[in-house]
């Protein structure tokens, strides 16, 4: 996969995602799947998160001396911190769609050189920002097959 299939991916479902949840009743928005997991409406605030710190990665990665390590954050703590399940989900949708969007146009826009810059993962792995571009949307499909039983 290349970043241009990622921006095609991501696109398709900045114009997909709002639908698609529009259609799921409200009560199983907020079931929990079992104790400790999030509900739908919860991954979806974990999605914002994801967009939140990978928005500011991709920035850095450019911007900042190499290699580029990435600081992993506390998943379980901003979804509960964030109160997501509690939130509109209209809301939710607005901030995914607006955040996924800036995405689209940051990695639109690295130039080739700079898809090869170095990132060390938080578990010590040497990968590149294009690997990180390409896994951000494979991390977004991931839940996505969660949210919609795919």
């Amino acid at each position: 996969m290349a970043v241009e299939q990622v921006v095609i991916g991501l696109t398709a479902h900045i114009n997909n995602i709002p639908f698609r949840y529009s259609e799921i009743d409200h009560e199983v928005l907020l079931e929990r799947p079992a104790p400790g997991k999030w509900s739908r409406k919860e991954i979806l605030g974990h999605l914002i998160d994801s967009a939140i710190n990978n928005l500011k990665r991709f920035v850095d990665v450019q911007a900042q001396p190499q290699p580029y390590t990435i600081q992993s954050y506390r998943q379980d703590d901003l979804v509960i911190i964030n109160r997501y399940q509690d939130l509109p989900l209209d809301h939710l949708l607005h901030v995914w769609k607006s955040l996924n969007q800036q995405i689209v146009y940051v990695i639109s826009a690295i130039p080739a050189d700079k898809l090869a810059y170095q990132v060390i993962t938080s578990a010590g792995e040497h990968q590149t920002l294009e690997w990180l571009v390409i896994d951000y949307l494979d991390h977004m499909e991931h839940h996505w097959r969660q949210v919609f039983g795919e």
